[in-house]
This record gives structure tokens, C-alpha cells and sequence, in this order.
């Protein structure tokens, strides 16, 4: 079997994302990154998650993005909004998908893989600018001239396979490949025990996934 690198926050669109990478094939390296985020319940969410997937290994790494703030998810004296607001809201934490993909790239070398899978999606999301396809293409061309693997004509494939479906087709498509989406969590503002706030952007775009798809929503709430 090839290895793929898969970035698993523990949320809904990482376990899925997972899920897909197993069912295409591949042993999968599941990573996950303690960024310095308020919500670091969903850690213990993705350890439960790789092992229910069958991740070959789980590992967490740290970087610390509260160290430069600018996003109310590593700042404690910004407020999560709990009202839909205009452009790209205060949530969006700055580099910080280039900088977990940078993490994967790192790793992917190291163990020889040539895919690396991140669960980012441009339809119900938040308007974050690393969550589109220009900069999915954009870092898959970075990593093919600032590797060793690379420039030794072993390229890299980032796959974001739920980049253009709809919150009810990720729910859809996780349950039909066994994920348990009650070990996950979404919410921005999660409590300790990983229990949702149900007002944040991510909690109503969980909810309006589950609603969509006529599925009984599985999450804890305060």
C-alpha cells in the first residue's frame, strides 16, 4: 500500500477525509497540530477518530500560532462570533493551513509518501482564503520545487477530496464509509469534554450539514 499523510483536527471534515483515504487504498499517517486553539478538546477527538479509521499512526505537533494571534481561536480577548458576519470572520487563524500542510510535507518525506490529504471545502465554510482550490494548487506547487522528494521526480499530490461538496454530502459520505461522527468535534468554543457551544459558525454549519442530510446530529452540546 502507498502512504498518505491525512491532517486530522478532529472535526467532521478531517474524519471524513480520513475515511476517504482509507477506503482509496492507502495506510494513512494521521496528523494532528496543537496550534495554541481555545477548542483543544477536538485533539482528543482525533485520537479517538484515527483509531476508529485505523490510522497506521497518529501523531500531534505543535507550532504556535497564539504566539502571533489575530484570530479569536488563539486569542482569548477575541470574542467567537456567534452571528453570521460579513467577509472573512474573526475565526480565521492567520497561516494556519500552510503551515499544518508545511508539517505534512515534512512528514510525508520522512515516511515516503507522495499524498498528503487535508479536508478543507469551499462550499459550506467560512470564507477562509486557505480553504479554496487556487491555494490547494498553489502549496502542491510549492512542495514539488521546495522538497528533495520533489525535485527527485517524486511528486506530491494534495487531495482535498470534500473541497466542492455541500456540509449534507460530507455527513452522507462519512457515514457511508463508517465514520462515527459523534467522536468528533466542530465547535470553535468546545468545553473540556468536547461539548459544543451550538452558536458558533462551525456548530451552525454542523447542524445545517446534519439537517440537510436528514441525519440525527450526534453532537454534545453544553
Amino acid at each position: 500500500m502507498s502512504a498518505a499523510i491525512v491532517l486530522l483536527s478532529g472535526g467532521l471534515d478531517s474524519a471524513t477525509t480520513l475515511a476517504v483515504a482509507r477506503e482509496r487504498g492507502f495506510t494513512t499517517y494521521a496528523l494532528s497540530v496543537h496550534y495554541g486553539q481555545r477548542h483543544s478538546a477536538e485533539l482528543a477527538a482525533a485520537a479517538r477518530v484515527a483509531a476508529q479509521l485505523g490510522a497506521h499512526e497518529h501523531r500531534i505537533m505543535s507550532v504556535d500560532l497564539a504566539g502571533i494571534g489575530g484570530s479569536a481561536l488563539t486569542d482569548a480577548a477575541l470574542a467567537v462570533p456567534e452571528a453570521p458576519t460579513d467577509g472573512i470572520p474573526v475565526t480565521y487563524v492567520p497561516a494556519r493551513n500552510t503551515l499544518l500542510l508545511a508539517l505534512a510535507l515534512g512528514w510525508a518525506e520522512v515516511v515516503g509518501a507522495s499524498d498528503i490529504f487535508v479536508g478543507v471545502n469551499a462550499v459550506d465554510y467560512s470564507g477562509y482564503p486557505d480553504c479554496r482550490p487556487a491555494f490547494i494548487a498553489a502549496f502542491t506547487a510549492l512542495a514539488n520545487v521546495a522538497t528533495k522528494a520533489g525535485v527527485e521526480s517524486r511528486p506530491f499530490s494534495i487531495h482535498a477530496p470534500l473541497i466542492d461538496l455541500s456540509k449534507a454530502d460530507i455527513v452522507r459520505l462519512g457515514l457511508r464509509l463508517g465514520v462515527d461522527f459523534g467522536a468528533t468535534v466542530s465547535c470553535y468554543q468546545a468545553d473540556d469534554a468536547g461539548r459544543a457551544c451550538g452558536r458558533c459558525d462551525a456548530c451552525r454549519l454542523r447542524a445545517a450539514g446534519f439537517a440537510a442530510a436528514g441525519v440525527a446530529d450526534p453532537t454534545r452540546y453544553v
